[in-house]
């Protein structure tokens, strides 16, 4: 078993709930949730798996302790949308919202998109929340009497935002100031067709 000094292990300590979760994004994100055992992750984390087991049951409540913020975060941000005037600074407001949860939880959220089959199957009962979360979104995103035009803006938005997911990965230097400035204007000028005649 690799002790606590060894190369990319996450110590153990007072905080070994999240120590548990922060090893497990890293080796699900590096081998996949199907391709990695509890074992490696007690081993990187520097426990037995005993100790693991005693925090997380099951590699699916490792999972959903991992997923489930997202969830949460998707749910607050629609959770009164109906009450939000849909307008310009309305719509920027929701965006910016979604956004910066992506952003909180880009960790867990690069590693669904990574591994995102595998997890759906997994979490099989949990993805109709997300689904209809999801949908809640872009449905408020199209506006009222939506168009199959602005229906596709909504959903291209989305995925816009989407890309704060992956961003360590593609723009490493970028910090999350530019990060939320930038995307959250790239998909509003989605949502708008800003720069289109």
């Amino acid at each position: 078993m690799a002790g606590p000094n060894a190369p990319d292990s996450v110590l153990a300590g007072s905080g070994t709930k999240i120590a548990i979760r922060d090893a497990a994004v890293k080796l699900f994100g590096a081998k996949g949730f199907e391709q990695t055992s509890l074992r490696e992750v007690a081993d990187a984390v520097g426990i037995t798996k005993a100790s693991l087991y005693y925090h997380y049951p099951s590699k699916l409540d490792l999972l959903l302790a991992i997923i489930d913020p997202i969830i949460d975060h998707l749910r607050s941000v629609i959770e009164d949308i109906d009450a939000v005037p849909y307008n310009a600074e309305g719509v920027r407001a929701v965006l910016r919202g979604y956004l910066r949860g992506l952003i909180r939880h880009r960790d867990a959220g690069a590693l669904c998109v990574r591994d995102a089959v595998a997890i759906v199957n997994a979490m099989a009962d949990r993805y109709p929340d997300l689904r209809d979360s999801n949908k809640v979104l872009r449905e408020w995103l199209a506006g009222p009497d939506p168009t199959d035009e602005s229906r596709l803006r909504a959903c291209a938005a989305l995925e816009v935002l989407g890309v704060a997911l992956i961003s360590t990965e593609l723009v490493p230097g970028a910090d999350d100031s530019l990060l939320e400035s930038t995307l959250l204007d790239s998909a509003t000028c989605v949502l708008t067709a800003c720069g289109t005649a």
